[in-house]
Order: C-alpha cells, then sequence, then structure tokens
C-alpha cells in the first residue's frame, strides 16, 4: 500500500506509560513538530490508542497503533515494538497484563529499598504515574526529580535508578522470540527497538537476532539516537541480509527524555512494507 506521508516518527510514548505528554497533546506537539505520520508506542498497553485516534481529524497526522513490549534476555531486557496489531487479540491481552501487574510490583520494591537511604514513598510515584496503565522506574525517576533529589530523569537514572546503585529488582517479561511470535500472531509486526541500548551499545549478538528472524521479526530500529553511526550501518547490512524493515524514530517521551519528536524518521516504503505484512488494525489517516 503506497503511502502518501514522508515524515515519519515511529516510535513515540504518551502518559498512557512513561511519557509526560497527553495523546492528544502528543498528536499536536507531531503536527507542530512538522510530521505527518506518527507510530503510538506506548509500553505494555495500547490504552492511548483511543484518545490519539481521535485527535488525527483534529491534528492532519496520520496514526499507526503500535506497542513497546517488554522482553527479558537473560540478564537485561530487550524491546520489541508491535505494529498494527489487533487489541483483542487475548493472549497478547493476557501477557501485556501480566507484564504490567509484574513492573509495578517490582517497582514497588525498588521503592520500599530506596526509602531506607531517600525520602520517597509509593504514594509519591502514583502521584507522577496518575493514569498511567504501566508504572515503572521513569515514574520513580519523575517522583525524585518531584522530590528535589535530582535535577531530571536523566541523573535519576545514572545515580539511584543505575543497577550500580543496588534498588535493581527484576521484573517477568516474555524471551525476545515468545514476543515475537505473540505479536506475529495477533495480526502485528514486530521490530526491534534501539539495538544500541543492549550489550552495551553492541547491538544483538548475530545468533539472537538470527533466531528473532527464524520466529518471525519484520524489522530493526535503525535510525535512533541510541545506535552510533557504525552501529547503524552494521545494522543496515543486518536489514539486507535478512530482509528486514528498517525504521528510524525519535523514542519521544516529551519532557521525560531530551529526545525530539522527528529526531529520526522512518522511510515510507518502510512503512509501506509494515502495513502490507500486518493484519490487525489499519493506520489512523486524515480525511
Amino acid at each position: 500500500m503506497p503511502v502518501p506521508w514522508t515524515k515519519i516518527d515511529a516510535h513515540t510514548h504518551t502518559s498512557a506509560s512513561d511519557g509526560t505528554d497527553t495523546p492528544t497533546e502528543l498528536m499536536q506537539a507531531a503536527a507542530h513538530a512538522g510530521l505527518d505520520c506518527i507510530a503510538l508506542t506506548d509500553h505494555d498497553s495500547w490504552a492511548g490508542w483511543g484518545e490519539a485516534s481521535a485527535a488525527v481529524q483534529l491534528t492532519g497526522v496520520a496514526l499507526v497503533r503500535g506497542m513497546e513490549l517488554s522482553t527479558q534476555a537473560g540478564p537485561g531486557s530487550i524491546h520489541m515494538l508491535a505494529y498494527l496489531f489487533d487489541p483483542n487479540d487475548t493472549a497478547l491481552i493476557e501477557l501485556t497484563a501480566e507484564i504490567r501487574d509484574s513492573r509495578e510490583h517490582r517497582a514497588e520494591r525498588i521503592v520500599a529499598r530506596m526509602a531506607e537511604d531517600f525520602p520517597i514513598t509509593w504514594e509519591d510515584v502514583l502521584e507522577q504515574a496518575q493514569d498511567a496503565r504501566s508504572i515503572g522506574r521513569p515514574h520513580i525517576a519523575d517522583a525524585l526529580v518531584a522530590l528535589g533529589l535530582v535535577p531530571n530523569r536523566s541523573a535519576a537514572f545514572d545515580q539511584m535508578l543505575s543497577p550500580k546503585a543496588g534498588y535493581y529488582q527484576p521484573y517477568y517479561a516474555p524471551s525476545p522470540v515468545d514476543a515475537v511470535v505473540a505479536i506475529r500472531a495477533a495480526g502485528g509486526v514486530p521490530v526491534v527497538a534501539h539495538p544500541g541500548a543492549y550489550a552495551h551499545g553492541a547491538g544483538l549478538a548475530p545468533e539472537r537476532l538470527r533466531a528473532l528472524v527464524d520466529a518471525g521479526l519484520g524489522g530493526i530500529e535503525v535510525g535512533h539516537r541510541l545506535n552510533s553511526p557504525q552501529l547503524q550501518q552494521q545494522l543496515r547490512a543486518d536489514a539486507a541480509r535478512y530482509n528486514l524493515i528498517v525504521t528510524g524514530s525519535s523514542d519521544y517521551h516529551g519532557t521525560g527524555k531530551p529526545n525530539p519528536l522527528g529526531e529520526f524518521t522512518t522511510a515510507p516504503n518502510q512503512l509501506e512494507r509494515i502495513i502490507d505484512e500486518a493484519t490487525g488494525v489499519p493506520v489512523i489517516v486524515p480525511a
């Protein structure tokens, strides 16, 4: 399906997870940034889809409905972007509910340990999370900022929320391969997010990438600030080798991260491939 959009940001977040903009505000910000299409990919939730969809006609920005699914790979995590899946898929509903529940209880455990050293409570975190469906470490960071313990989220993650700080707690998430299978079963297209965040910036090990491809991986997020120029070159070669979709995006979180909307974008022909492969839901387009 040929698409008419040329400025496409394929990875953004709202207050339905750990962004600071409401879905309506995100759509307005996208229009202000000169984008004509964005993907809404909140963590382990699609609660923002309805409000964002309603803003399509008001802003003129097309909406690709998606999600960023948490997965667990050994001691680390890999995030899988899921595009245009069926939100009524029972297995995916149950999987994301289990992840969110585990993350929230993990966040409570982190706060309990932090409270031994800092004046922070779970109520402080809930105040920052407000209506978020997925409560996690970014909301703890926001609470630390609000309490005046750190200047911003980045400082919180560099200090108290760093694994080296001693407050880390594990949580449940499926394996990357199981996540790819679940997304495909729900009619979606799985794209591995920001590989530069994994293995100390080295990206995905060749054997892991091959396993994901064999399971049905659709693409790789190549354009992202966490991917170095050298890694981006390698990822493009990997994508060509396996005929994978190549995306680019901001990973926008409002004021929660310094990433500006449209920092990296996705080529129209790559979005066409996502649309052609998906069988879940269509893109919401302006009239």
